[in-house]
């Protein structure tokens, strides 16, 4: 019986963390764009220290695509309306 209490109250507990606290995500969101920010110094660091005489090279300039693109895409949805757009309705009737 023990069991089922707790997974009733797991249950009725996820509800409640589904919930997103959409300032909370955005904060977050932000953070995030702050930390890859922090990585390019670090990425530049790891290229001055790569062997150039090595038969394989790591690709640095993609890698920083890679961010730059992560960080616009965090960007987009952050300046994104926070609600759906208004559109016109359709006519429906083509026929005259």
């Amino acid at each position: 019986m023990r069991c089922k209490n707790g997974i009733l109250l797991l249950l009725l507990c996820v509800p409640l963390s589904v919930l997103a606290d959409a300032d909370g995500e955005r904060a977050a969101l932000a953070r995030l764009i702050h930390e890859l920010d922090g990585l390019e110094p670090l990425v530049a660091a790891a290229q001055a220290q790569a062997d150039q005489d090595g038969r394989v090279h790591f690709q640095y300039d993609w890698l920083l695509l890679d961010i730059e693109r992560i960080k616009l895409g965090i960007q987009e949805h952050l300046t994104s309306p926070r609600q759906a757009r208004r559109i016109q309705p359709l006519q429906g009737d083509y026929r005259r």
